[in-house]
């Protein structure tokens, strides 16, 4: 299966910044896009950003000009610029990964287990 791993989550305080990484690994046949998404206590699931393999940006209004993503196509890895932190970011991140795993040849979207933001007021 095709498994992206989170990493750089933390404490952090109000205008701190955070790098998060993710990085998919397995059978991976091709990724075509990956995403950012985060989950507050109590709230459902949204999503933060995405980016796809020739550079097409999108991120959601609540975070644009102060979170910035890229990708490393050749290493399958995303990162997550976050700058100028507030106390309504704390959540916990989940990478995506859209792409089709060498099992099959079906297009798939593969979740991450997710990395915790905890910015302090």
């Amino acid at each position: 299966q095709v498994q992206p791993v989170e990493s750089g989550g933390g404490l952090v305080q109000t205008g701190g910044s955070l790098r998060l990484s993710c990085a998919a690994s397995g059978t991976i046949r091709s990724i075509n896009a990956m995403a950012w998404h985060r989950q507050a206590p109590g709230k459902q699931r949204e999503w933060v950003a995405n980016i796809n393999g020739r550079g097409r940006i999108q991120y959601a209004d609540s975070v644009k000009g102060r979170f910035t993503i890229s990708m490393d196509n050749a290493k399958n890895t995303v990162y997550l610029q976050m700058n100028s932190l507030k106390p309504e970011d704390t959540a916990v991140y989940y990478c995506s990964a859209l792409g089709m795993s060498t099992l099959d040849n079906k297009s798939a979207e593969f979740w991450g287990q997710g990395t915790q933001v905890t910015v302090s007021s």
